[in-house]
């Protein structure tokens, strides 16, 4: 059960630290640069957005008029600034215009929307129709995307590691997806906790791009930043949830840290204790569990990781252990004692967590 009685957002990037603070230290300028002063953009807003949370963020109204069902987008230009939010360019029902960026982004608010509705009857990320509002043409060369608790933020990229950050769609969910966390479960951002609370993100930025290309869980590529990567990167995304370990391995952006099972746990004090690293671990059995199971991954795998993030049982602090046994729980209360069970168990069993 949560807490605190709220949800308290945290400031979450798609990019870990980690990766930012190598790419600070190369000795290219090219790379170097918007690598600092994104590392220092992102310090800025994470403590934006702790003094918010200390003194109240505004509450977010549902809009006047807005029907229940039914998404209310509204997407704003930045400029290459960092005031928020932004010119407002696209309100929801407005035509396509030039700029592809707003459009992406649009329609992968709108995605996340959709699979949201139309797999867990959730209305918006906070289940009562909350509006969604994203900013584009974030900062200059800006390598990252997050959620700041009230809205999606998309840099540009430098062009020489990262491109436009609204082109992989799971960005957008597994941003969007911060927001559900902040309004059920509100998963603490360190050590397990923090890592499943990345690994949730993770999970429907898949499922929601699964849902768009309308993909079976053998069909979809289980990548996550899929097209972010420059051409002069080796490398395929920022994370794989098939094989963890495996999304790069360059000699700029360094090799893909995620382990696969409990065997490689990666203990670290940085990345607020490895949340973006250690995800891997859960994200490679939700993607076994999947697998398993076949057809649409959001229709039985995912109905069961949804059941734990919103069912109320799940503590801020819970570790991979406590968040295993909640979803063999879960599975046995929505389909008994049969396949969905055994798969969960035998997924959890393959990367090394206890469920008992």
């Amino acid at each position: 059960m949560t807490t605190n009685g709220g949800s308290q957002p945290v400031f979450c990037t798609i990019v870990p630290p980690h990766v930012l603070d190598r790419l600070a230290r190369h000795t290219d300028p090219a790379v170097a640069g918007p690598a600092r002063r994104t590392l220092q953009r992102d310090a800025f807003e994470r403590t934006r957005r702790r003094l918010t949370t200390v003194v109240g963020a505004p509450a977010v109204a549902a809009p006047a008029g807005g029907e229940p069902g039914r998404p209310h987008r509204t997407i704003s230009d930045a400029g290459h600034g960092t005031e928020l939010p932004g010119e407002k360019v696209r309100g929801e029902g407005d035509e396509p215009g030039q700029d592809a960026t707003v459009n992406r982004a649009y329609a992968g608010l709108g995605a996340t929307f959709e699979l949201l509705l139309a797999a867990f009857a959730r209305d918006s990320i906070d289940g009562a129709g909350l509006p969604l509002d994203a900013t584009v043409h974030y900062d200059r060369e800006y390598n990252n995307a997050f959620w700041d608790g009230e809205r999606m933020v998309f840099g540009d990229g430098d062009g020489e590691i990262f491109l436009d950050f609204t082109i992989p769609i799971d960005v957008i969910g597994h941003e969007l997806t911060h927001g559900v966390t902040q309004h059920t479960a509100n998963l603490t951002y360190f050590g397990q906790p923090g890592a499943l609370n990345e690994s949730v993100s993770d999970v429907f930025g898949s499922l929601i791009k699964q849902y768009a290309l309308g993909q079976t869980a053998a069909e979809a590529d289980w990548l996550i930043g899929a097209g972010l990567l420059a051409p002069r990167v080796t490398g395929v995304a920022l994370r794989s949830m098939k094989a963890p370990g495996t999304a790069y391995d360059d000699d700029v952006l360094g090799k893909d840290p995620q382990p696969a099972t409990m065997d490689d746990y990666v203990r670290t004090g940085r990345d607020n204790g490895g949340v973006h690293i250690n995800s891997g671990i859960p994200n490679h059995a939700f993607h076994l569990a999947a697998v398993a199971l076949g057809g649409h991954s959001w229709e039985r795998a995912g109905q069961v990781w949804y059941d734990v993030l919103t069912g109320g049982e799940l503590r801020e602090d819970a570790s991979f252990t406590e968040f295993a046994a909640l979803t063999l729980k879960a599975a046995r209360a929505r389909y008994g004692d049969a396949a969905e069970l055994e798969a969960v168990g035998k997924a959890w069993d393959q990367v090394g967590v206890r469920t008992a």
